[in-house]
């Protein structure tokens, strides 16, 4: 099966939508402050697409664990 990079970046997008959300919610229910939850978020939502494209870049390309033949 040939899994096109555009998958990944699609996936990446999605996951790191929901992702966003969620943390937002916790940011914001944990500190009671709008901008420090937005801040955080903002920050996450900055760097956390290139690591979570890069972990399932990685996953493709070099891990075989779960795969069947």
């Amino acid at each position: 099966m040939i899994v096109e990079t555009r998958r990944h970046i699609a996936k990446t997008i999605s996951y790191r939508a929901i992702s966003s959300l969620s943390g937002f919610l916790v940011f914001y229910v944990a500190t009671g402050n709008l901008k420090i939850g937005a801040s955080i978020t903002l920050a996450e939502f900055l760097y956390k697409p290139f690591v979570y494209f890069l972990h399932e870049r990685t996953w493709y390309k070099f891990i075989k664990f779960g795969l069947k033949k």
